[in-house]
């Protein structure tokens, strides 16, 4: 077996349901012997991108509510009135090349500038739909060069974005993945899902994860 648990993060920055899942990603990535890999499937980006109509904002905000009571995070008035309400578009290409950015900058802080998009969407009701937004969120967290190399995208940077989604996209095929967020456990011995309907309402899900590695309180 490897001397760690390899836990790749298959998600989207402006879906809900990923949102709700941050407070456990945030444990597993804290565990000794756990290593979590962000892998953005560009769910909401591209082709996947769409219109936040009247119908599909009352669709989400009903989803969010749903989120909210199971996981306990915040989606606010903000965000209805300043997001939802809103209009545009429901497009996660800058957000998704954000993370890429501090993927490659500051790989360390991945996770926490998820987490910061995130709360700037869900809770402050900014738009991280717009990269001007985004620049200015990461700045803010003192991710200057991400920031900066958001600005004007080279060649490198979207190449990595793209191998990024793309080798997230491979994995939903191998493992017959519908939706995120979902993580693909990987022990040393042997690889698994955990879908999306495991990750929420099981008190016990961070102790099953990390396996007879240590012995935890949750």
């Amino acid at each position: 077996m490897s001397d760690k648990t390899h836990i790749t993060y298959l998600f989207d920055p402006l879906c809900g349901w990923c949102y709700g899942s941050s407070p456990l990603l945030s444990q597993l990535s804290a565990l000794e012997g756990i290593e979590v890999a962000l892998a953005p499937t560009g769910l909401f980006s591209g082709a996947g991108a769409r219109p936040m109509d009247a119908e599909f904002a009352a669709y989400a905000w009903s989803n969010d509510e749903r989120i909210g009571s199971l996981t306990g995070q915040r989606f606010t008035e903000e965000y209805r009135t300043n997001v939802l309400a809103k209009g545009g578009m429901l497009d996660s290409s800058s957000a998704t090349l954000a993370v890429t950015a501090v993927a490659l900058t500051a790989p360390s802080r991945e996770l926490d500038a998820l987490r910061l998009i995130q709360k700037a969407r869900y809770v402050s009701g900014r738009d991280v739909t717009d990269m001007l937004e985004i620049r200015n969120i990461l700045k803010g967290a003192g991710l200057d060069q991400a920031s900066d190399r958001l600005a004007e995208p080279n060649a490198d940077l979207l190449a990595a974005n793209r191998q990024r989604i793309a080798s997230a996209r491979s994995l939903m095929t191998e493992f017959r993945v519908n939706g995120v967020p979902a993580l693909i456990i990987d022990d040393g011995q042997r690889r698994r899902l955990v879908k999306a309907n495991e990750l929420f309402g099981n008190a016990d899900i961070v102790a099953a994860l990390s396996g007879s590695r240590r012995q935890l309180s949750v």
